[in-house]
């Protein structure tokens, strides 16, 4: 779940009732020693306004941004804090997209290496879908998906991925797709999370949340 990047410190927006992106961005920055650089990879089909707003002249904060450049939201403001901007046409489908995704992805990467991305994973780009307005397949989803996660695991960077919009039944059929594709790469699962974090800080607070899952169930 979360992803809720319509919405901004101080106003909600587009079902967006609370900026979960921001604040567990700013919580890394406040609480966790040695993050002190972030990239928000987002790739639902809307702009992500809300985060943008927040960290507009944060320049700690690298944010990647690839949306249907004709639907909401439409905020111009905001996107002075994207520094790298894809703008997708109606109806873009899988070979141009993730031909994009890999491009930009790479790109962002390279030109800093963040101490954790937060990548928003919205399944809204799906063909079909009546508010995105975008033609990618369910396999497509996947493929991208595999991709933003190998691009951070070469670089053993630990990634935060929320899944955003999508407003199709099919939808949590094709995230659980990706998330077992993610795991039988081996992209995925609890000994790769905890070495994958460079930081002793994160990987601490990966093994303690994980720990209080268990307590929970």
């Amino acid at each position: 779940g979360g992803g809720f990047h319509h919405c901004s410190s101080d106003k909600g927006g587009g079902f967006c009732a609370y900026a979960d992106i921001t604040l567990a961005i700013k919580f890394l920055f406040e609480r966790v020693q040695g993050v002190s650089k972030a990239t928000i990879i987002d790739l639902d089909a809307h702009q992500g306004n809300g985060h943008e707003r927040d960290f507009m002249d944060d320049h700690r904060v690298y944010i990647l941004d690839a949306y249907n450049r004709y639907i909401y939201p439409g905020d111009g403001f905001a996107k002075r804090a994207i520094k790298r901007k894809v703008e997708l046409e109606w109806g873009t489908e899988d070979t141009e997209y993730l031909q994009k995704v890999h491009t930009h992805v790479e790109g962002a990467l390279n030109e800093l290496k963040p101490d954790i991305i937060v990548y928003n994973a919205g399944t809204d780009v799906l063909d079909g879908d009546p508010l995105g307005g975008l033609a990618i397949s369910p396999q497509g989803v996947v493929k991208r998906d595999e991709v933003v996660f190998r691009a951070a695991r070469r670089r053993r960077i630990p990634i935060l991925m929320v899944t955003s919009g999508g407003y199709q039944k099919r939808t949590a059929r094709i995230i659980a797709d990706s998330i077992l594709n993610l795991h039988s790469l081996g992209l995925i699962n609890k000994e790769l999370a905890i070495s994958g974090a460079e930081n002793p800080k994160v990987e601490q607070m990966i093994r303690d949340s994980a720990k209080d899952l268990c307590n929970l169930s």
